[in-house]
């Protein structure tokens, strides 16, 4: 342990004269309740896919499900012009045909059960050919895991499947929701699984699947400095998003209180021809 230790320290030594503190800090507290970090280590990690798969949805070994294809921020377009689109954390098909949407959200208000709604339908969609039967559509699963118990009755997990009201039996679509709760902290494969989803450390985690991915990116030099750089060219994209956004509040309030054009406000503040064109689009 004492080597190990030396080794890490070492390793931190040399990335830290390329990368800053905050840099740093920021690598060291992500877990994989952080969405951004979670797909990092699910990326081309399909063994620790069918683990969360096969632990959510309570399969067994007899009925396991085996990922074939999986895609990381999978960005989904509207097939109606104008209209919203949505990019997936996690998309993945199994070998049955069957979908699934798996998202990580920190903030109560981003597993709004209409975004799962939303999402649920941009899975469907896709789903069927045209002359293919309705019948034909897979099971689809859009499965929210959250920082915090959002429903609040302390369960593991919240499963929302459709039902006839009247009779309380199931509707039979095929269509699934699931919220797990990040906070759940019971002895089980679920209350482990979200241990370590919340494990900054991966020799505290239980599972290897997760565990060797986390080690990986956060203590060995080539994955370190590849998360580095990825948390840099993050802050270096908000920062300039947040540029744009003040430009564009300053021009819509010259557009309001001197009753000009976009074009007339962006003049005044001398906007370069780079920005206009990104500004104009925001219209």
């Amino acid at each position: 342990m004492l080597q190990f230790a030396i080794f890490i320290g070492k390793t931190r030594e040399t990335i830290r004269k390329q990368y800053s503190e905050e840099t740093l800090k920021i690598l060291d507290e992500l877990r994989l309740l952080d969405d951004d970090f979670m797909t990092m280590v699910f990326d081309e990690n399909k063994e620790a896919t069918d683990l969360m798969l096969n632990i959510i949805l309570k399969r067994d070994d007899m009925k396991a499900i085996k990922v074939e294809r999986q895609e990381i921020q999978k960005e989904m377009k509207n097939p109606l012009v104008g209209g919203r689109g949505v990019r997936l954390d996690i998309y993945a098909k199994d070998s049955e045909g069957r979908t699934y949407d798996i998202e990580v959200q920190q903030s109560d208000s981003g597993a709004d059960v209409h975004r799962a709604r939303f999402n649920s339908a941009m899975l469907d969609v896709r789903m069927l050919k045209a002359g293919q039967d309705f019948s034909e559509i897979n099971e689809s699963y859009v499965i929210f895991i959250t920082k915090h118990d959002i429903v609040g009755a302390g369960l593991p997990m919240y499963h929302a499947d459709r039902v006839f009201k009247e009779t309380g039996e199931d509707f039979g679509d095929g269509n699934h929701i699931v919220y797990v709760n990040g906070s759940y902290d019971g002895d089980s494969s679920i209350g482990r699984l979200m241990h370590d989803f919340r494990s900054y450390n991966s020799a505290e985690m239980y599972y290897p699947e997760l565990a060797n991915q986390v080690r990986y990116y956060k203590e060995s030099k080539e994955g370190r400095e590849v998360m580095c750089k990825a948390i840099e060219e993050y802050a270096e994209k908000r920062s300039e998003e947040s540029r744009i956004e003040t430009l564009f509040n300053i021009m819509k309030g010259l557009m309001e209180s001197m009753k000009w054009t976009a074009e007339q406000a962006m003049n005044a503040m001398q906007i370069s021809d780079s920005d206009k064109a990104i500004l104009t689009k925001r219209f």
